[in-house]
Formats: C-alpha cells, sequence, structure tokens
C-alpha cells in the first residue's frame, strides 16, 4: 500500500475577544480513514465544504493534522519535519484546482517547471532544460512554449502546465484538487485523458477530488464519499456506481442528470441545510437530514464497516 490514512482529524481554532483567545474549531476532518494503492486512482466526492481539499493537503503535510496517522510506503510522516519532510515531498506532489492562480505570472514557463529541480538540487544546466522540456513535452506542449509567460496561455494549456511542473520529479503519488472544474468540457475530455496515460505510463497513484459525479466515475478505482468531514461511504466505482447503501450516497447519486428526457427516475430531494461545522450534531451528522433516522443515529456515531468485497459504510441501516 502507497498511502494509508488512519483516523485524521483537522481541526482550524476560531479566535473571538479581545484577547483572540480560541473560542471555537471548525471541525474540517473527523476520522477520516483509506487507503491509496500505488498506480490506482481514489476519488474523493461530496459537497462543497465537506473537508476533500483539506484531507489531500493533510496527507501532503501542507497543513498539519490535529490527530490520526499518514503513512507513506509503511513509513508514519504525520509528525515529520525540516530534512525529512523536504525529502519525502519530492514523491508526492499537488496540482491545485485553478490553473490562473497557480502560475506566478512574472516567471516564463521553464522557470515555472524548473522551479522544483532547483528547489531539491536535482538538475542545472542543460540537464535541467532537458528535463522541463521532457515534462512539458509528455502533457502535450513543445519546446516553443518554454519561453511564454503563463498569461499567454488558455486554461486547458495552464492546467498542463502545473501537470507538468508536478511530474519534474517524478512523483508517485499526485493530489487532483478539482483540476478539471474551471475548464470547458472538451479540454476537460482531453486533461483528464492525458491524466490516465499518464497513470499508466509512470505508474503514478492518483487522489482525484471532485464534486463531479461523471468525472470521478471516469477516473476513479475507488470512490469515498464525505459529507461534514467524514467518510460515510468507500467502496469500488463499480459497486458504488451499481447500489448506493448510505442515505446521503443515494441523494447524491440521484442528482446525477441523465442526458434523456424519457427516462424517468426518482428523485431524493434532502431537507434542510448543511449543519454548521463549527456545531456538527451529535451521533450521525446525516440525521437531521436524512428521513430514515432513529434515536440510535441522533445519539451514537456510526463506525465505517465492512460490509463485504472491501465496501464500507457508516450507517446503521
Amino acid at each position: 500500500m502507497l498511502v494509508r490514512v488512519e483516523g485524521l482529524k483537522k481541526y482550524f481554532p476560531i479566535s473571538g475577544g479581545v484577547l483572540k483567545k480560541t473560542v471555537g474549531y471548525v471541525y474540517a476532518v473527523d476520522g477520516v480513514s483509506f487507503d491509496i494503492p500505488q498506480g490506482e486512482t481514489v476519488g474523493l466526492v461530496g459537497e462543497s465544504g465537506c473537508g476533500k481539499t483539506t484531507v489531500g493537503r493533510c496527507i501532503l503535510r501542507l497543513i498539519n493534522p490535529t490527530d490520526g496517522r499518514i503513512f507513506f510506503r509503511k513509513e508514519d510522516i504525520s509528525e515529520w519535519k525540516g530534512e525529512q519532510l523536504r525529502h519525502l515531498r519530492r514523491k508526492m506532489q499537488i496540482v491545485f484546482q485553478d490553473p490562473y492562480a497557480s502560475l506566478n505570472p512574472r516567471w516564463m514557463i521553464k522557470d515555472i517547471v524548473g522551479e522544483p529541480l532547483l528547489i531539491n538540487g536535482l538538475a542545472k544546466g542543460e540537464e535541467l532544460y532537458q528535463t522541463v522540456l521532457k515534462s512539458l513535452m509528455r502533457v502535450g506542449l513543445s519546446e516553443d512554449h518554454m519561453n511564454r509567460f503563463a498569461h499567454e496561455f488558455s486554461g486547458g494549456q495552464r492546467q498542463r502546465i502545473c501537470v507538468a511542473r508536478a511530474l519534474t520529479l517524478r512523483p508517485e503519488l499526485i493530489v487532483l484538487d478539482e483540476p478539471t472544474s474551471s475548464l470547458d468540457v472538451s479540454v476537460q475530455a482531453q486533461v483528464l485523458n492525458m491524466l490516465k496515460d499518464l497513470q499508466a505510463e509512470m505508474g503514478l497513484a492518483y487522489l482525484f477530488i471532485s464534486h463531479n459525479l461523471s468525472v470521478i466515475r471516469h477516473m476513479s478505482d475507488t470512490i469515498g464519499v464525505m459529507y461534514l468531514g467524514d467518510i460515510v461511504e468507500i467502496g469500488s466505482k463499480s459497486d458504488l456506481f451499481k447500489e448506493q447503501l448510505h442515505p446521503y450516497t443515494k441523494a447524491l447519486f440521484a442528482a446525477i442528470p441523465i442526458p434523456d428526457p424519457d427516462i424517468a427516475r426518482e428523485r431524493t430531494v434532502l431537507s434542510g441545510e448543511v449543519p454548521n461545522p463549527t456545531n456538527p450534531p451529535k451521533g450521525c451528522k446525516f440525521h437531521p437530514r436524512c428521513e430514515y433516522a432513529k434515536d440510535k443515529c441522533q445519539n451514537t456515531h456510526p463506525k465505517l464497516i465492512d460490509v463485504g468485497s472491501g465496501r464500507k459504510v457508516a450507517c446503521y441501516l
């Protein structure tokens, strides 16, 4: 197993008053556990604000987890610092959601893509140039693009540059944080197919974060469904799309539009709003919006239980 996450928690403190004391917490991630095998894609899906991006950033140690353990190749990296962490980051990279904000507008593309190599002291001079060129060619760009600035490229090309930058260190894991959400549909398809080709060529593992179930289905081998900081259901792509077991998963999948007006499908409309993450409900966090909720759901938080074939569900039903 390449990555194992056990009981990951991330609470962001809320300051208030004249002395700016901590008066509460945002419970962004609250006990998440899952595995990412080598060469496979794990998709995280859920409503905005459910904690998907925070999980990815904790795994990369861009932010420090409040509790829980993160293993990379069986080594606990949860508390690594300094030089240990710097060497680890050669093996783990991220592609951010917004390609317009994640590229330095004052740098040429050759400097942006080559920066990871310079920081880690892995290449310079002609070797640096050739490595950058190879990374750009992998994502469908050419030598002509190296001496241009970010504003000279389209959205799809900018995201390709971000992928090229992530590839320069030949990582084993890439966190893809909604990498196509700001792109046109035709460009989305090109970028997604490019990512799958690169995965097959280089043996990469992906953590693919998205709210688009169609994209998740195309990219993922395993899918985890998140709600208010928890994973409520996780399993293989085929199992999850064949049958949903958790009430929230059912509602989420029922919202997928079908491009055929003659097909009638029962809609599951959730009542109420997503609870405040600073004061989540006791018991099952989904119970205020669940039509099947019982007394037990209101008082006791359900554990993520294996129901067979690697499928796990956090629900008393």
